[in-house]
């Protein structure tokens, strides 16, 4: 009988670290562009620039300034991560 030893976790790549920190960042970026195009466009609308009315209260609390708030603070956080960091010189 022949006894194995457990291999070792492959280290992550380095260059497909960055490359997925570079996704992330970039889709962080375009969330927080699509929320200020939602408050952007919220406001044109309380302003009547698309016709007479005010948008109902349901839409005020659903998809008017609380969605472009989220989606600018959800961006935010994804386009903040630091970068990859290579193991080798945290040792």
């Amino acid at each position: 009988m022949t006894r194995t030893t457990p291999r070792p976790a492959p280290a992550e790549d380095p260059q497909r670290a960055w490359r997925r920190h570079r996704l992330l960042v970039r889709v962080g970026q375009a969330l927080m562009a699509a929320g200020a195009i939602v408050a952007i466009i919220h406001w044109l609308a309380h302003l009547e620039v698309f016709g007479p009315g005010q948008p109902p209260g349901w839409l005020d609390l659903v998809a008017g300034y609380p969605t472009g708030a989220l989606l600018l603070i959800t961006g935010a956080i994804l386009a903040g991560r630091r970068r990859p960091t290579s193991k080798s010189t945290n040792t």
